[in-house]
């Protein structure tokens, strides 16, 4: 259905201060804090975990030497989604407005909820990747476990766990003990991975904590006269980012330097279009574009949801 004269009555009269609305600031490419963007010509991509090889063994002289075999282990499979929005206007209502072209106004608004849009597409991942988010809701990997689980399987046998044993709120222990987890992290054959967290990611609701955790030369909320290890150490180099589409208001993410973890595969990337219908004289305005985010291994990132 095209805007019409009849919703735009107050854009027809003379005598309007101004108009509002649509001229929103808004939260725009978030999505790069978290993932590495990379360009697609195909309808899907998939990546394969490889495992390695085992623990190298002592050979006992005059004996052969061991042979291993590496293999798959699981696929992310990245299918692209396709976003878009459209709107159109009468003739007679563009016309006949008094005050600026509906077209220009109406774009922007346009392209503020195409921007929102990949925002929340970018944060859907972390929101229901959660431990507590039910499988049959849940964002899983490749493994068939949600994005943040303590039971990630692998070819060893051994678990890995990208987020805390016990759900807690961020807090100096809580952060502490993940920088641990993220330590301890092994590959598909159980061997070390030398991993750092390098990036936190908060929701707004978090930013607080986050802000006198990650500054403070102190300890937070003792009176001892100890130093606050996370900031003297530089356990997170590159501080806290903000996310305002994250919906778990006491959740907090570490982003790893793993490679090919968190992904964003962008196929088409944003278009506008418009066009005028011969019959009605109506004029059509189109945005779209194709992407779509996910994980490959899941080391790049640990999660929690707070309690």
């Amino acid at each position: 259905m095209a805007i019409s004269r009849s919703q735009l009555v107050k854009e027809l009269e003379p005598g309007l201060n101004a108009l509002f609305g649509l001229e929103y600031k808004r939260y725009e490419n978030q999505h790069a804090e978290i993932y590495t963007t990379e360009s697609s010509d195909r309808a899907f991509e998939e990546e394969v975990m490889l495992s390695g090889f085992a623990n190298a063994d002592v050979k006992a002289e005059g004996q052969g030497i061991a042979y291993d075999d590496a293999q798959e282990t699981y696929t992310a499979r990245y299918t692209m989604e396709t976003i878009a929005l459209a709107f159109a206007i009468t003739e007679e209502a563009i016309e006949d407005n008094l005050y600026d072209r509906l077209s220009s106004r109406y774009t922007k608004a346009l392209a503020r909820s195409m921007s929102n849009a990949k925002q929340v597409k970018a944060a859907a991942p972390l929101n229901n990747g959660l431990p507590g988010v039910a499988a049959a809701s849940a964002f899983q990997t490749g493994d068939g476990k949600n994005l943040f689980a303590t039971d990630h399987p692998t070819v060893s046998g051994t678990d890995v766990s990208n987020t805390l044993q016990t759900q807690a709120d961020l807090n100096e222990t809580s952060l502490e003990q993940a920088m641990i987890d993220i330590a301890a992290f092994t590959d598909e054959r159980g061997l070390r991975v030398a991993a750092k967290g390098v990036k936190m990611i908060v929701p707004s609701a978090n930013q607080f904590n986050a802000e006198r955790l990650m500054k403070s030369q102190g300890r937070t909320a003792t009176a001892d006269n100890d130093i606050n290890a996370i900031n003297s150490m530089g356990m997170i180099p590159q501080g806290y980012r903000v996310n305002h589409f994250l919906t778990d208001a006491d959740s907090f993410y570490i982003i790893t330097d793993v490679p090919n973890g968190m992904k964003h595969f962008e196929r088409t990337p944003l278009t506008t279009s418009m066009e005028g219908d011969f019959d009605t004289g109506n004029v059509r305005y189109k945005a779209r574009e194709r992407y779509v985010y996910g994980c490959s291994d899941y080391r790049g990132i640990y999660g929690v949801e707070g309690v």
